[in-house]
Parts: C-alpha cells; sequence; structure tokens
C-alpha cells in the first residue's frame, strides 16, 4: 500500500517529489479517477478551443471511470494518451482539476483528491468524476459528438445529462 505521507514528518510525497522522480506507484497514485481525460474532446478548427463531451472512450467503464483494459489501452485505441511528465506541456485538453496538470503547475491537489482525503471514492463523492454521466462511444453517431459537449468543471451528482 502506498503511504500517503511520511508520518514522522507528515511529508506528502506528491509535494515534495518532482513528477519526473516519481515511481510507478506514485504516478499511478495520482489519478484521481475522474474519467475527464477519456471523454471524448472535440477541437475547433478555427481557433484551437478544445471541448470535452458527455462520451466516453470505449475502454471507459461509464459507472467506476476506470479503463476496462488498462495494460493494453494503447494497442486497441491508437489514439490513447499516455501521460508522462515529459509530455505535460503538450496536453492543453488535460482536465483542470487533473492532479498531474495541477502538480505540474505547481498546484495543490484538490481537496477532495483521494490522495488528500484517503478515500478511493472521494472523486465520486464530490461529484468530480464523469461516473454515471457518460455515454459510450459506440452508442453516439460521430456527427451527433457536437451536440454531447459538456462543462465538467462544474460539478455535478446526477444521472447522464
Amino acid at each position: 500500500m502506498l503511504a500517503l505521507a511520511d508520518a514522522k514528518n507528515n511529508v506528502k510525497y506528491w509535494e515534495t517529489t518532482p513528477l519526473a522522480e516519481m515511481n510507478n506507484e506514485q504516478w499511478e497514485a495520482l489519478c484521481d479517477g475522474c474519467g475527464k481525460c477519456c471523454v471524448i474532446k472535440l477541437e475547433d478548427v478555427d481557433d484551437g478551443t478544445i471541448y470535452y463531451t458527455d462520451i466516453g472512450c470505449k475502454l471507459l467503464d461509464q459507472n467506476n471511470c476506470q479503463c476496462q483494459n488498462y495494460p493494453q489501452r494503447k494497442k486497441i485505441v491508437p489514439d490513447c494518451v499516455i501521460l508522462k511528465p515529459d509530455t505535460l506541456d503538450t496536453l492543453p485538453w488535460m482536465p483542470s482539476t487533473c492532479a498531474y496538470r495541477l502538480l505540474h503547475e505547481d498546484k495543490p491537489l484538490p481537496a477532495w483528491h483521494p490522495l488528500v482525503t484517503g478515500d478511493p471514492d472521494s472523486t465520486h463523492k464530490a461529484g468530480q468524476s464523469v461516473a454515471g454521466k457518460i455515454f459510450t462511444e459506440g452508442d453516439i453517431a460521430e456527427d451527433d459528438y457536437p451536440s454531447h459537449i459538456k462543462d465538467w468543471d462544474e460539478p455535478t451528482t446526477e444521472g447522464k445529462p
């Protein structure tokens, strides 16, 4: 089990360890399980604006926001982005609440983040995940994607939009 903090010094690894120096367990624990990075995003070709939708990748479990085949995701979904410390600058579409983005920008984790609360379900309880609020990619015609634009910065706790 990953230690959330050094009990003696109350030091939290995510506050002291640079992203590039984190081990795999620490890196993976940063993910809050919101699923926002795994929804289909649309880009305005005229001005480059990125829009999130309420349509999840075909591998995203709608209920728990977990990838259904995490080890093989890149083989199954070739445009799946594997997050790495050296690619964060190239991913302007990362959610504003994403721990990777926040730490990369020298900002603190939100109070509802599982590493802060110690509760693995705190992201869902805080209404910060897409669980129960998305459609599956295969169920929506690509021409209909624009009608599924969603602002995920506004937390909601109700069911699908």
